[in-house]
């Protein structure tokens, strides 16, 4: 059991979590038809509504948001696709006792993340969980927690790790197709507008501000910040590098095999709309350095959309026999003359820098999930282990950037030296919405 300053200790950067085929088979209901509850359903849960329809033998049936007027409407438009109609709720809570859901997609926003997840398994619900996995890297321990004691799988939504085209080039660059990768330079560019100047003001009737809220101290709703910009105030979001980041330092330390590094810095500012009420950077460069002078590197521009390699989102990774650019949707490689010697692309292109983000991706990554959960598969393509380390490496460049400071971090643990910077490893909690892990 958690107090509200959360503290878990030695979650470390554990691989993949991998099963035997014995313990697949005692999970109950394995060889069932799986029914799945999508909690958050305004922006990315879209995407999960869309991705479990298309897994044989899975039935979304339940369909739940805080806010009454986007329930109705999601419900509508899933029932006018052909689907079964879904039943609604308010609530998550109120489906944790129940057996009619198997599964649970969590796509709220990211301070609740942590708390739906451990909830939910705690329920003995298997859980679909969105990055980031939590506000805080603490978070990310308590859900490693619950998972060990429950037994539960937890897919985390970064999935690009189900990309076929990513591990193609994964095998090539542990093969040493590029050599050896020394640097691998990540970026996010979009053209982000000003959320202007909000006030005080009673919620809208639809709203549940109070459920709205979940784990985080109670405070006065204002009009500009549901149900999107909370991204950008420290209270309830993580910034631009738990927002997009994740995705590619992802893909960046599994080509590069790294977890924590030795240092971070980062260097931030709000260049645009000075005068508004966005609290975060609107720009940031990230540095992650590691043994044998390896290095990340994260750029983001949330409001400027100028593109890298043609992309607005990707990785390069540069190597001493040749590099290559990926995203989503597929792989260049290059000499090291700068002369492209072949190109990979997708059948089916993801979405790379839209708020819903659906794609051929989510199906994928949504498939492995399932065929984990009855036993086809034994491996995750994102288990928590490693989603709590490169939710880590974006916290991590957070804490640099509010404490103005470079870390030193123990690359076993993940965590900072700095005094300053471990004051926010974790969070305090509204009374009663303490993680129980």
């Amino acid at each position: 059991m958690f107090d509200r300053r959360m503290m878990i200790k030695g979650a470390g950067a554990a691989v993949g979590l991998a099963m035997t085929a014995k313990s697949y088979a005692r999970i109950q209901g394995a060889n069932d038809r799986l029914r799945v509850a999508v909690v958050g359903i305004n922006g990315r849960g879209q995407a999960h509504m869309s991705a479990f329809t298309k897994v044989p033998n899975v039935e979304v049936t339940h369909l739940v948001d805080v806010d009454a007027a986007v329930l109705a409407k999601r419900a509508d438009e899933f029932a006018g696709r052909g689907n079964a109609r879904p039943r609604t709720e308010r609530d998550y809570r109120r489906l944790l006792a129940g057996k009619d859901v198997d599964i649970i997609t969590v796509a709220t926003p990211d301070f609740s993340h942590a708390k739906i997840g451990v909830d939910a398994m705690n329920a003995g619900k298997h859980v679909y969980l969105e990055k980031p996995i939590g506000i805080a890297p603490a978070e990310g321990e308590a859900l490693i927690a619950a998972q060990k004691r429950t037994g539960r799988v937890l897919q985390v939504g970064n999935q690009q790790r189900s990309s076929k085209e990513t591990r193609q080039l994964l095998d090539m660059v542990r093969s040493g197709e590029l050599g050896e990768v020394y640097e691998a330079q990540t970026w996010y560019a979009n053209n982000r507008k000003s959320i202007g100047k909000g006030q005080v003001a009673a919620p809208p009737p639809t709203l549940d501000w109070d459920l709205w809220q979940g784990p985080r101290p109670r405070g006065q709703y204002r009009t500009n910040l549901v149900h999107y910009n909370w991204h950008w105030f420290w209270k309830y979001g993580t910034g631009e590098i738990c927002n997009n980041a994740m995705h590619e330092l992802d893909i960046a330390r599994w080509m590069m095999g790294v977890a924590y590094p030795r240092t971070v810095s980062a260097r931030g500012a709000r260049n645009f709309f000075q005068g508004d009420d966005w609290e975060m950077y609107d720009t940031l460069a990230l540095d992650l350095n590691y043994d044998d002078d390896r290095v990340i590197r994260w750029n983001g521009q949330s409001c400027n959309a100028m593109r890298t390699y043609g992309r607005g989102r990707g990785v390069l990774l540069l190597g001493t026999k040749g590099s290559a650019v990926v995203d989503r949707n597929g792989f260049e490689l290059y000499d090291l003359a700068g002369k492209m010697v072949r190109e990979v692309k997708a059948p089916a292109e993801s979405e790379t820098t839209g708020t819903v983000g659906e794609g051929a991706l989510d199906v994928y990554h949504a498939g492995n999930f399932v065929d984990v959960i009855r036993g086809k598969q034994q491996a995750l393509a994102s288990p928590i282990q490693e989603g709590h380390v490169s939710t880590t490496l974006c916290h991590l460049g957070n804490m640099a950037y509010r404490t103005d400071a470079m870390l030193s971090v123990d690359p076993a643990t993940g965590r900072p030296s700095s005094a300053d910077a471990m004051k926010l490893w974790s969070v305090e909690y509204e009374p009663g919405w303490e993680i129980r892990a």
